[in-house]
């Protein structure tokens, strides 16, 4: 397949940028649908040019970010982050996703340090028939 100037596999572009440290993880991702070029579906093969936009849900995240420059081999990090610009609104939904499963993690952790004791498994009982703490 001829590829031209200027367009690059959206696979490969995906790789490149570092969004998957395989281009088999970013395949699977495009064929699972976690990844919308300019809000629609597409496949792995399609062609991806300076100026689209794509949405890259990455576990609970979602990046939104537009293609400023291609490229069809893994560099840097730094090189990797000139490939694309990440709107504003994804950066602020990103951290406030984070700072809400931080929250939430560390409360669980909390509780579920050890077991619970003889006497927390009876009490528990207890209050699950209904008869107090007793």
């Amino acid at each position: 397949m001829t590829v031209a100037p200027g367009r690059v596999r959206l696979d490969k572009w995906l790789w490149a940028a570092r969004f998957f440290k395989t281009r088999a993880l970013a395949v699977a991702a495009i064929d699972g649908g976690k990844v919308r070029l300019n809000q629609d579906r597409v496949k792995r093969a399609k062609l991806v040019q300076q100026g689209d936009q794509l949405e890259i849900r990455l576990g609970p995240y979602l990046h939104i970010v537009r293609v400023v420059g291609l490229s069809e081999r893994r560099g840097p990090p730094a090189i990797a982050q000139a490939l694309y610009e990440e709107t504003a609104e994804s950066v602020k939904e990103r951290e406030r996703v984070a700072f809400q499963l931080k929250t939430g993690h560390q409360t669980f952790v909390a509780d579920s340090k050890q077991r619970p004791t003889k006497r927390d498994r009876r009490r528990l009982e207890q209050f699950r028939r209904g008869t107090g703490w007793g």
